[in-house]
């Protein structure tokens, strides 16, 4: 039997850190969120925003340049920063220095971004939280999988993860096989689902926030732009993810009674992001 810490109120007040009074952006932590191809632009949108909503001073985006426009109407305090190629990011450069990188939503996996990340993980040194496709990239070249910082955390739903650790039988099977993929990789891994659970290592931590309403498109983003935040925030990467996936959550169950479960987008996560951390409080 698989020891389990559950995620709840009281629990994640252990790990939360109140915002100094006397702060300001430059000391609140300046996250790069990399994605979005053609079609794609609106997941790294949302990962940015949400981003800046998590309490992050600084967000830039780096996406492919058909992007520029939209990204920066979609939300105009977000920086912006274009690859070379118009319709995919091919390779990833830039002059900042961020806090913490989230790459993923909306990448697409293009030969040309396929090889760009690889050229981006051979030299990356920052913090890296890894969604959607660039954990459909992994997949397919598994040996990349070591190129990854330690404590790197990645948020795959159950089809991603099947991709990276192979099929299971059972749920015992699973957990089995996440924690040592975990433990090979030195990575965190955020196992979306109903209930979520985060996973370092031996540590297993189960979500008690979120509902049904979650099940929408962009969810998944958003969650991907709070924890880059959080970890450009100085949180701990463990903490980090464990704080997003329970804010998350809680925008769900604080939002329910006026949205439903029909109505609920991702875009309203961002929304109620500010009546989930007054529950902290």
């Amino acid at each position: 039997m698989i020891p389990i810490t559950i995620v709840d109120q009281k629990e994640i007040q252990k790990h939360y850190q109140p915002m100094v009074s006397t702060t300001h952006k430059g000391l609140q932590g300046h996250a790069l969120l990399i994605g979005g191809s053609y079609g794609k632009m609106g997941s790294v949108s949302l990962s940015a925003k949400a981003a800046l909503k998590s309490g992050c001073g600084l967000v830039t985006a780096f996406i492919s340049k058909c992007g520029y426009d939209i990204v920066q109407i979609a939300a105009p305090e977000v920086m912006v920063l274009t690859d070379v190629q118009d319709h995919c990011i091919s390779a990833i450069y830039f002059d900042i220095i961020p806090k913490a990188i989230g790459i993923g939503p909306g990448l697409g996996q293009d030969t040309t971004t396929q090889q760009g990340l690889y050229e981006f993980l051979k030299t990356n040194q920052f913090p890296l939280v890894l969604d959607a496709d660039a954990l459909n990239i992994l997949a397919l070249h598994p040996d990349w999988l070591s190129l990854l910082p330690p404590k790197t955390i990645i948020t795959p739903h159950l089809k991603e993860l099947e991709r990276l650790i192979g099929k299971w039988n059972s749920e015992a099977e699973l957990f089995e096989k996440t924690i040592i993929f975990s433990k090979k990789y030195q990575l965190i891994v955020v196992m979306k689902g109903a209930p979520t659970h985060c996973i370092d290592g031996d540590l297993v931590y189960k979500n008690t926030t979120g509902n049904a309403a979650l099940a929408t498109a962009g969810s998944g983003d958003v969650l991907t732009g709070i924890i880059t935040s959080l970890l450009a925030q100085s949180y701990e990467p463990i903490n980090a993810a464990l704080l997003g996936v329970y804010l998350h959550g809680l925008t769900a169950d604080i939002a329910l009674p006026e949205t439903g479960y029909q109505s609920f987008i991702a875009s309203d996560i961002i929304s109620y992001l500010g009546k989930a951390f007054l529950t902290l409080e």
